[in-house]
């Protein structure tokens, strides 16, 4: 009796205690603005606006690939994100990817904890150039990129994962895989950074970790029946995935730009090879499956101008625009040939999102370590192809650090969430759908029914 009215009440709770220590905060005044730019400012809060919009563009994207019966529960997993995120990140995240560093490897909990003094912190983090916006804008567009990340996770997990269980396992990730990777590789005095590796706007922060929690979750949560079965599941609604792409497309210029950190032309360039690295990326996994055998298909394009956002984000603001169309092309097939090389294996990765973000954000590294030149940004490297091998082992050295620990203490958290909770759904409620089994809702021919009863839709 006790277990079921903590699992009724636990999560209630907790967000209550949580609500009640927010009254004790002491608040400061805001720090002085004319420190700060104007245009900068203008431009930042834009570009953390584009990137919150990629969540329900995730959304669409998953939701309209997996079977119809579990379309709401796969598309509340991504939203849901950014009200689990947003609270733990004011509370504690914010502090523990970018507080005063402990050894590089973490920061202070308590430097900015419940956000105390980001609003009056001076521009700038511990050891850190001065930033031209607020520290706390500067957090509240970190916090978009914490806010996806795990959400990327849900399509390796669709059609069987209990849905408190995910929230668990969001609010672990954030805690523990996704925190740390941010600190090191941000943080003026993160372990990655003083390595020389270099990650524009998340490959290894966002997608690499986000790869690597997927594969963990789908080896823990095992194959689904209609996998086991070797059932096609057709798509639930295929223009649901364009308008998810076209949102993800729009966000990442957020994503990417955004990460100059400035209204600048190092934004500019990043925004120019973001889009060009999609673009080459949708027509070489299109073209790649005709030569193949395929018919062009709406799905290739969609998929493959996603992996090539994928591929261009740690290199954004390191590569020229020329070799950003290399990027995506290369990327696209790489990640292609993994999905069908998956295909022939028991992994039940319901959405591919490891051979797209988490090889994607592989290929993406290691590229940036061939392709990236001072020309583009003084702050940088010159890469591989420009004559500086060392640079290009620096980012395979940290590509390994990141895949090992994110897949690691990812295939952990499963683990122990299932020793307090199935983290799977059971069999009968695999069969009726989650959407109906764990939310009570589903839509019926256009008419959504919630606890039995048909609404219309308006």
């Amino acid at each position: 009796m006790a277990k079921v009215l903590f699992k009724q009440w636990g999560p209630f709770a907790v967000l209550m205690i949580v609500a009640i220590l927010s009254l004790f905060v002491p608040l400061l005044p805001n720090f002085d603005e004319g420190k700060y730019s104007g245009p900068d400012i203008a431009f930042i809060l834009i570009a953390a606006a584009f990137v919150f919009l990629m969540t329900p563009g995730l959304a669409f994207f998953y939701g309209g690939m997996v079977h119809r019966k579990n379309i709401l529960s796969t598309m509340i997993k991504s939203v849901v994100a950014a009200g689990v995120i947003t609270v733990l990140w004011v509370v504690c995240g914010f502090s523990l990817a970018f507080g005063d560093t402990i050894g590089g490897f973490i920061g202070d909990p308590g430097t900015f904890f419940f956000f105390q003094g980001v609003n009056s912190g001076a521009p700038h983090l511990q050891n850190g150039a001065d930033l031209t916006i607020p520290l706390s804008l500067f957090a509240v567009f970190q916090l978009m990129f914490a806010i996806i990340t795990p959400g990327l996770v849900v399509g390796a997990v669709a059609e069987r994962i209990r849905f408190t269980s995910y929230i668990l396992f969001i609010v672990l990730f954030a805690l523990f895989v996704y925190s740390p990777l941010a600190h090191w590789t941000w943080h003026p005095e993160g372990f990655l950074l003083k390595m020389g590796v270099l990650d524009f706007a998340g490959g290894t922060v966002v997608h690499i970790s986000a790869g690597m929690a997927a594969l963990a979750g789908a080896l823990v949560l095992k194959r689904r029946k209609s996998h086991l079965e070797h059932k096609e599941v057709p798509p639930a609604n295929i223009p649901y995935v364009l308008i998810g792409t076209g949102l993800l497309w729009f966000g990442w210029f957020g994503f990417n730009a955004g990460s100059a950190l400035g209204a600048n032309s190092l934004a500019v360039s990043a925004f120019l090879t973001t889009n060009t690295a999609a673009g080459a990326a949708g027509l070489s996994w299109m073209f790649f499956d005709v030569a193949r055998g395929k018919k062009p298909s709406v799905l290739g394009f969609c998929i493959g101008a996603v992996v090539g956002l994928v591929a261009i984000t740690p290199g954004a603001g390191f590569v020229g625009i020329p070799a950003s169309i290399f990027i995506g092309a290369i990327a696209a097939v790489i990640s292609n040939l993994v999905v069908s090389w998956k295909q022939k294996t028991s992994l039940d990765d319901t959405l591919d999102v490891f051979p797209c973000h988490g090889v994607g954000g592989i290929v993406g590294m290691l590229l940036t370590g061939v392709f990236a030149t001072k020309t583009v940004n003084a702050a940088g490297a010159d890469g591989l192809f420009y004559g500086n091998p060392a640079f290009f082992l620096t980012q395979l050295k940290g590509a390994l650090i990141v895949i090992i620990f994110s897949f690691v203490l990812s295939f952990f958290i499963f683990k122990v969430i299932n020793l307090f909770q199935p983290i799977r759904v059971s069999a009968e409620e695999e069969e009726e759908g989650l959407d109906a089994s764990q939310h009570d809702e589903k839509y019926t021919q256009g008419t959504l029914i919630v606890a039995g009863q048909e609404i219309p839709n308006i």
